[in-house]
């Protein structure tokens, strides 16, 4: 865990990300968000973070320490205003809820990244001040610590390609206050303090959700209002900047990932199997709580069906109409939530302390043993130190969650 630990701190403040974090216009393009993300998400992990189950299929991770979501705003605000044939956006879904439910990180992994989130208080903000002297790029930025970046609404070049008379300068301007107040909304939504359970990952990952939905409620009136002000001319102008910046945008958020049912009935039917075995073995459910279980895993399976059901609409081809289907995705997303959150809540209220705190290993204990795996392939010679090397690792973990839990 301590090296776990250390490797976090170093992703977070390494030169390469804190170039990549500030460079003029780099969070502009979604490829360079996807490659932050990858890498301070699989920090810990160090050259596996390739394999790691809970990544996206462009690159990009839902969940990053405590984290639900980085770059919230950015990424809804990139696909409601350019568009595009498959974006980032829709990555999120059912692979993020299952690793809410089995959180990858364990509690070494979890204690570091606590020390960069914002207003955090004793021992946390001692490490935090000790770890960020030199340090800038931190999980509060990928939150949006300055909504003012994060906002970055074009208005200058939508200023600039349609040549506003005064009414649609004056929508123009309410359109980019309402995208401001967005992004505040969606920066306060970041968590001030870390989940450890699954019923607190879920709690946090539906807060995260609302304030995006929140967000698209305050942009639409003012969206609605400057788009229907302006001329056909006007509005194939805009059409035409975002295809430019579609283009420059492209890189490798299009190269790969298949569509966005595809890329949920991969998370939802193969790539992420519900933990049967380890579930019945670690956690040992009575035949009650079995009961519970299986309504649990029944509610996953229906929160699934409703994220596949809820990708992008082809005919989505202007603003509006994309941000009206990021509402739909976003309430999807919600209602996926409800429909698990409540099963989650009534399983795991029924475990004794020792199960709980077996049930939150799962996640960390499943990459341990990925990493186990990973090691023996690459260094055959030494298989015998690895795997009682990360067989110790797990033990460890498993020791500090019941811990935790009593």
């Amino acid at each position: 865990m301590q090296r776990n630990a250390r490797a976090v701190g170093h992703a977070l403040s390494s030169p390469q990300v804190r170039t990549a974090m500030h460079a003029p216009g780099g969070l502009r393009n979604p490829a360079g968000r996807a490659a932050i993300t990858a890498a301070v998400a699989g920090a810990a992990f160090a050259h596996h973070h390739g394999g790691l189950w809970w990544r996206h299929a462009h690159g990009g991770f839902g969940w990053v320490g405590p984290v639900f979501w980085p770059y919230a705003y950015d990424d809804f605000y990139d696909y409601a205003w350019w568009g595009g044939d498959y974006d980032p956006f829709w990555d999120y879904g059912y692979g993020d809820l299952y690793a809410g439910l089995f959180g990858p990180y364990d509690y070494g992994t979890l204690n570091a990244y606590a020390a960069y989130l914002p207003e955090t208080t004793g021992s946390v903000r001692r490490a935090r001040a000790a770890r960020t002297r030199d340090t800038s790029a931190t999980l509060a930025d990928m939150c949006g610590s300055d909504s003012k970046t994060i906002a970055g609404f074009p208005v200058e070049q939508f200023r600039n390609a349609i040549q506003p008379n005064a009414e649609q300068a004056a929508a123009l301007d309410d359109l980019a206050n309402a995208s401001q107040q967005a992004a505040e909304i969606i920066r306060n939504s970041c968590p001030k303090d870390v989940a450890l359970t699954a019923p607190s990952r879920l709690a946090a990952m539906q807060e995260r959700v609302q304030a995006m939905r929140d967000a698209v409620n305050t942009v639409k009136p003012a969206l609605n209002r400057f788009y229907g002000l302006l001329s056909d001319d006007q509005k194939a102008k805009i059409t035409a900047l975002a295809a430019e910046q579609r283009g420059a945008q492209q890189g490798d958020t299009s190269a790969s990932g298949g569509s966005c049912a595809a890329a949920q009935s991969a998370a939802a039917d193969s790539a992420m199997p519900w933990p049967s075995e380890q579930i019945e073995r670690d956690v040992n459910p009575t035949d009650a709580q079995r009961a519970s279980l299986t309504a649990l895993q029944d509610a996953t399976a229906k929160a699934a069906d409703i994220l596949k059901s809820s990708c992008p609409p082809s005919e989505a081809r202007t603003p509006p109409a994309r941000l009206d289907a990021v509402g739909s995705r976003l309430d999807a997303m919600l209602q996926a939530l409800g429909t698990v959150r409540p099963a989650l809540d009534t399983f795991y209220n029924s475990l004794s302390d020792e199960q709980k705190a077996a049930f939150d290993a799962i996640g960390p204990a499943r990459n341990g043993a990925a990493m186990a795996s990973a090691d023996e392939d690459e260094a055959p010679r030494h298989s015998h130190h690895r795997r009682h090397h990360h067989g110790h690792g797990i033990g460890m973990r498993g020791l500090v969650f019941r811990m935790m839990g009593l």
